[in-house]
């Protein structure tokens, strides 16, 4: 499923933005203007599938910190509201099948059970909108809510639900729940990289162990096991091998075949018979090749997201980069944040990406040509509600 829409309310410099998603979403802006509470506010919504939402924000410094920091209307309850809708594809075409699932995280009320200051789930909601008339599958209203089966009918949410978790996460029979477990399923395919280690003793420095491994970690961790996939199992490395010489004329990538441990390394036009390995390569080097690791794997995630993929690469590295990304967005779902206006514009000329501008108004976060509610807006408008 393809994310079609995300919500973020409440979060931090974003008061409210719901905006469209497109098969390769570009933002650009300055330092401080919340493009990484974007990214961020997408990473949160994958951890209501992965219940660890409330956890990741007791984590941030709490909802204190968390928080919408600026004004609110009288009365108006303190929460992050956070929202996907994700859209239904078979056989490469649109069904016109929707999911549409929100969550609502507050304080805890003063008698309520929970300790003081801990985020807890208020609401949650998960919407059908591919028949004749929206279906709720899950509802949930602090304790209480109830959740559809595979039969329409409806099962009351169970009493030991805990304000910390999420529904979504805590109702686990994909015979019973088969919604709520493709929703699941979708958002914890997606990937997120957020830079990668590349000191001395970083993971992506050190052989990994040789396991059949089709989308890269996180944290680089498996990038030799990923290359090994695909020069030894899949047999295709030609993607792989095309990127390499377009970052780095007159190199190549080379992946020995694995025993116990998966390895790789680089020969250089001016040393044709030496072979530097990962723990030699350059920071920049072996961070391009980690996105290349993440963007040409044997099987990409359902959506990878890129959070300033261009820090600490030589200049001459964002086109290569650029073209990376366009090749990647043909085959998943793919956001990426940046302050490159070089890579904006690669992605603009070879994928056709449209760049949104993300800028702050009075503490706010917005995007520019898009309203608080997702709307298209003429030039004129500010983008204030």
């Amino acid at each position: 499923m393809q994310v079609e829409r995300i919500e973020i309310e409440g979060y931090r410099s974003i008061r409210r933005l719901h905006f469209p998603l497109r098969r390769l979403n570009l933002f650009i802006g300055e330092n401080g203007v919340g493009k990484t509470n974007l990214y961020r506010g997408l990473q949160l919504v994958q951890a209501a599938a992965a219940s660890t939402l409330t956890r990741e924000l007791a984590a941030e410094g709490g909802m204190e910190s968390a928080l919408w920091a600026g004004p609110r209307r009288k009365n108006e309850p303190a929460r992050i509201r956070l929202g996907a809708a994700l859209g239904g594809y078979a056989y490469g075409a649109e069904t016109g099948l929707v999911q549409q699932y929100k969550v609502d995280v507050g304080l805890r009320r003063p008698t309520g059970a929970g300790f003081l200051l801990e985020p807890q789930v208020k609401e949650e909601e998960l919407v059908f909108t591919g028949g004749r008339r929206p279906l709720v599958l899950l509802e949930r209203r602090g304790p209480h809510g109830f959740a559809r089966d595979e039969e329409g009918v409806r099962h009351d949410l169970d009493e030991d639900l805990l304000p910390s978790e999420t529904a979504l996460a805590a109702l686990r029979d994909p015979g019973r729940f088969p919604d709520l477990h493709a929703v699941r399923a979708a958002m914890l395919d997606w990937r997120f990289y957020h830079g990668f280690r590349t000191d001395p003793d970083a993971p992506l420095r050190r052989p990994c162990l040789a396991v059949t491994t089709p989308s890269l970690s996180s944290d680089g961790a498996d990038l030799a096991a990923v290359f090994a996939t695909l020069r030894w199992i899949r047999e295709d490395t030609v993607d792989l091998d095309e990127a390499v010489a377009d970052a780095f004329p007159g190199a190549r990538l080379v992946v020995p075949e694995p025993g116990r441990m998966a390895s790789f390394g680089m020969v250089y036009e001016d040393f044709p018979k030496r072979v530097f390995d990962a723990a030699e390569l350059s920071d920049g080097t072996l961070r391009f090749l980690a996105l290349a690791g993440a963007l040409l794997g044997y099987r990409l995630p359902a959506l990878v997201a890129l959070n300033e993929p261009e820090t600490s690469l030589h200049p001459d590295l964002l086109p290569p980069l650029g073209r990376l990304i366009a090749r990647a967005a043909e085959r998943t779902q793919v956001w990426v944040v940046t302050h490159s206006r070089v890579l904006a514009d690669v992605l603009e000329e070879a994928a056709g990406a449209v760049a949104r501008v993300v800028h702050k108004q009075r503490g706010e976060t917005l995007i520019e040509g898009i309203s608080s509610l997702g709307v298209e807006m003429d030039e004129d408008d500010d983008g204030m509600p």
